[in-house]
């Protein structure tokens, strides 16, 4: 049997932490696909908090960095991506000067 399911990226989204006041804002749209793999990169000069709910903080990113959320994992263990359709992510922070990008990967399968 051929392996034929492959890899897919959803169009970036990004926020411009100038316009961060302290409380949540959306991270561009909610996912159009299930995730699989989630990349949040805070190229901006501010501490970014992260919610999947707009309401609870989840993680926090320092300034200039990037973090990898793999859920390919859970997803293979369980059949099911570990983040859903229609997620959506949320951050907050000061107003500070950079962008905070999402990057998300999912599988179509074959």
């Amino acid at each position: 049997m051929a392996y034929t399911d492959r890899l897919a990226w959803e169009n970036l989204r990004s926020v411009d932490s100038a316009t961060f006041t302290g409380v949540y804002v959306k991270l561009g749209t909610p996912l159009a696909h299930p995730s699989y793999i989630l990349k949040l990169v805070n190229n901006s000069t501010s501490l970014v908090t992260v919610s999947v709910d707009g309401v609870n903080d989840m993680d926090v990113a320092p300034a200039n960095a990037f973090f990898l959320y793999d859920e390919s994992k859970v997803g293979q263990a369980s059949g099911r991506p570990a983040l859903p359709q229609g997620s959506q992510i949320w951050v907050k922070g000061s107003a500070g000067t950079g962008l905070v990008y999402l990057v998300t990967q999912y599988v179509i399968q074959g």
